[in-house]
């Protein structure tokens, strides 16, 4: 077992490199600059606009209330299983990672990439509003396949690209799903609930290396609570996500910002460490001040997207399950999604590490004894120390964030698995993707963490293809909403690509 991993870890590192390295970073902050300025920066420019479209309208019965369409979902249901998907072990133990190899200053350049990525995000959900379609059960399926072999497959002489693009994408996300929504996610869940609730009568049983009889049983106890609720389709997931994921994020931040407060005096060194080493990285990160900087950078990015997603073309697929008929309003959504997940959430996780003492910001060393995975465990024990109660509540934190990320992704791997083999089979799709919870158990952190940013960045190469060149058409989406709802024009609205779905939705616009 421990020679396949080893061989498994190599092969990965090599394709790892290509992916990310020397590609990957560098397409997908270059696509958001472009997608930020073909809509004349739209999250700054109608700022107001977004924010009171999405958290400023959580109480309207139209963005809260459940769709009487039994095969959509609503808005803010949408977001939730969106957020349940992204916020998720990048968020606590991904931040402490990239602070960790990359020093504080991946932070800023974290900062950075999700600034650009809300537009990616943005542009991704437009298109999949624009281009989605019903499925044999009645519904709604969009995602990154459907505007690559619709939309770029239209080009000129792009019909075979466009398709070829939407299946390696379909593929890249099922593997995915089994990477970031899978064996990382409960990979880091097991660490953290082995360490902060260990019973000694198990985790003493080793099985091999450093896997124990512990491991495997909280991995079956996962896989069991996947299968109950994935198995119910959309909508118990989207139920299940609505009522988990505001209360985690809400319990977290709180949870963060006692941290932060009672060690209130390193906020400012803590926010200088971040600007200052984003440039001029700290001795421990290694190697000459070019290479230094590039690493930071890339494990700013990686880490990013690895948290928010932006870029690659996934929680599409859920917020083209909306009711919205406005390309451009669950857009907003998307916007607001990268918004709360890495400038509140992973800038949290961020501040707790740096501030609580457990990161030394001169030397850039982790206290003795501490790993990424228990970094930000350590740092609300020094504080909540009583019984281990902060790295309890990690732990807890962990399992809601890490949990939910299965399910969202359960459901974007479904989405991927029906457009490559029809509607019919995706239940195959639902419980090979619960067999795989037992391997994200049974793995090495490093490998398990390695081969999910791997298969992030597999898919999100045809997926930013498809949106730099669809650029102009969001553009023109963009600008007609514009014109119809802020500068109240007279204008025919751009809803969908297909005509019967746009007559549709106009007839209901105008009710």
């Amino acid at each position: 077992m421990n020679q396949f991993l080893k061989s498994l870890e190599a092969f990965n590192k090599v394709i790892n490199d290509f992916v990310w390295t020397k590609t990957g970073v560098w397409l997908l902050v270059g696509v958001g600059i472009i997608m930020t300025l073909v809509t004349c920066c739209f999250q700054i420019t109608h700022l107001g606009h977004w924010w009171k479209h999405t958290i400023g309208s959580l109480f309207k019965k139209d963005v809260i209330g459940h769709s009487k369409d039994k095969k959509s979902i609503s808005p803010f249901q949408a977001l939730c299983t969106a957020l349940a998907a992204t916020i998720g072990t990048g968020n606590i133990a991904g931040v402490a990672a990239a602070i960790v190899i990359g020093g504080p200053g991946a932070v800023f350049w974290m900062w950075l990439a999700a600034f650009f990525g809300m537009m990616t995000n943005y542009s991704e959900n437009v298109l999949g509003i624009y281009y989605r379609r019903k499925n044999n059960d009645g519904e709604w399926s969009g995602g990154a396949m459907y505007y690559l072999a619709d939309g770029l497959g239209s080009k000129k002489g792009c019909k075979w690209i466009g398709k070829i693009l939407a299946v390696l994408f379909s593929i890249f996300a099922m593997l995915a799903s089994f990477g970031i929504g899978s064996m990382g996610q409960v990979n880091k869940i097991v660490a953290n609930v082995a360490t902060a609730f260990d019973i000694k009568s198990l985790s003493s049983v080793v099985l091999y290396g450093e896997v124990t009889l512990y491991n495997l049983i909280i991995g079956l106890v996962i896989m069991a609570l996947t299968a109950l609720i994935v198995l119910g389709g959309l909508k118990r997931i989207a139920s299940v996500a609505e009522k988990v994921v505001p209360f985690m994020v809400v319990f977290f931040v709180l949870g963060s910002l006692a941290i932060i407060g009672i060690n209130y005096t390193q906020i400012l060194p803590a926010f200088k460490a971040i600007f200052v080493t984003a440039f001029k990285p700290m001795a421990v990160v290694g190697g000459g001040i070019g290479t230094v900087i590039g690493k930071v950078m890339t494990q700013g990015f990686k880490r990013g997207v690895f948290s928010n997603e932006a870029g690659l073309g996934s929680s599409v697929m859920v917020h083209s399950n909306s009711n919205i008929k406005e390309p451009v309003r669950q857009g907003m959504w998307g916007i607001f999604e990268v918004f709360a997940d890495t400038m509140i959430v992973c800038t949290m996780t961020a501040l707790v590490v740096l501030t609580s003492g457990v990161y030394d910001l001169n030397t850039g060393l982790m206290q003795e004894g501490l790993s990424d995975a228990t970094l930000v465990g350590s740092a609300f024990n020094t504080v909540f120390s009583w019984g281990n109660i902060g790295q309890k509540f990690i732990a807890i934190a962990m399992f809601l964030f890490a949990f939910t990320t299965v399910l969202g992704w359960s459901h974007y791997g479904t989405k991927a698995w029906e457009y490559l083999f029809g509607t019919k089979t995706t239940v195959i799709f639902k419980i090979i993707h619960i067999i795989t919870i037992i391997f994200g158990a049974l793995m090495t952190s490093s490998l398990a963490w390695d081969i999910s940013d791997t298969f992030n960045g597999l898919m999100m190469l045809p997926n930013l293809i498809g949106v730099v060149v669809l650029s102009g058409l969001v553009m023109k989406i963009t600008k007609n909403y514009v014109d119809r709802k802020i500068k109240n024009k007279d204008v025919k609205p751009m809803l969908s690509v297909f005509e019967d779905i746009q007559a549709e939705h106009e007839k209901e616009l105008d009710k």
